[in-house]
């Protein structure tokens, strides 16, 4: 029989003690691409004005994913699902992503072990951007971003700690820091993407579809590997969120 309680105990000092190699290593590598990339402007190789433009549409082109281009077969189409996971279009659009992947990607890691969070997160990030792809096939919009991949870490988080606390920030409750159980947070965030994934476009914009299909994929995969083992139901802190909006 496994102490559940022990179990909480020993993910929560393992996730706060020397912190999760994969996550941050993830982090770490989306912030040095974005750097050294034409997207970031800083980076002088890359020129000014015009030639800065320039160089930012054919870095889309090239590690992006663009749907009406993915079914042609060829080697490098079918990569860039994975390019794409680190790929951020803005400062903002990368600060968000890291920001969500600090909060919950460290406890995910730590009940995962490293190998299979890696694993897992490259693969739900690729089937999330490859299920957009499939949905827009004719758009000759790019798709970057690491987003998919962590809506499937949230997906994870949700089923293996639920009653996880979490401070979050709601515009509706005027920006007060509050905290809410995991499985409060998450379902929230998950209604909200599917109502703009139903209302969104298959235009330039927010890839909402790819977010709740890698929050799906990432619930399931927790679910069907884990149904049979200890969930994590201690209402403690998800301590990395607890300084976090």
């Amino acid at each position: 029989m496994i102490d559940r309680r022990a179990a909480a105990g020993r993910l929560l000092r393992a996730a706060t003690s020397g912190g999760p190699p994969v996550t941050y290593a993830l982090i770490a590598l989306c912030c040095v691409v974005f750097a050294i990339s034409p997207l970031s402007g800083l980076n002088p190789v890359y020129g000014s004005a015009d030639a800065l433009l320039s160089a930012q549409a054919g870095y889309f082109e090239r590690w992006g994913v663009i749907p009406s281009d993915l079914w042609n077969g060829s080697t490098h189409a079918l990569l860039t699902p994975l390019t794409a996971l680190f790929v951020h279009g803005s400062w903002l659009h990368l600060l968000g992503n890291i920001l969500f992947l600090y909060v919950f990607g460290a406890m995910a890691e730590e009940r995962m072990g490293h190998t299979e969070f890696a694993l897992f997160y490259l693969g739900c990030g690729y089937l999330a951007l490859l299920a957009y792809a499939a949905a827009h096939a004719t758009s000759d919009e790019t798709l970057v971003g690491a987003s998919g991949a962590i809506s499937a870490v949230l997906g994870a988080f949700l089923y293996l700690f639920p009653r996880a606390r979490v401070t979050s920030v709601f515009p509706f409750l005027l920006f007060l820091p509050l905290r809410f159980p995991a499985w409060v947070v998450l379902i929230f965030w998950f209604v909200l993407q599917w109502l703009a994934a139903k209302a969104a476009g298959s235009g330039p914009g927010v890839a909402y579809l790819a977010h709740v299909v890698g929050f799906a994929i990432g619930f399931l995969y927790a679910w069907g590997r884990y149904r049979r083992g200890a969930r994590v139901r201690s209402p403690a802190t998800a301590t990395e969120g607890e300084s976090q909006p």
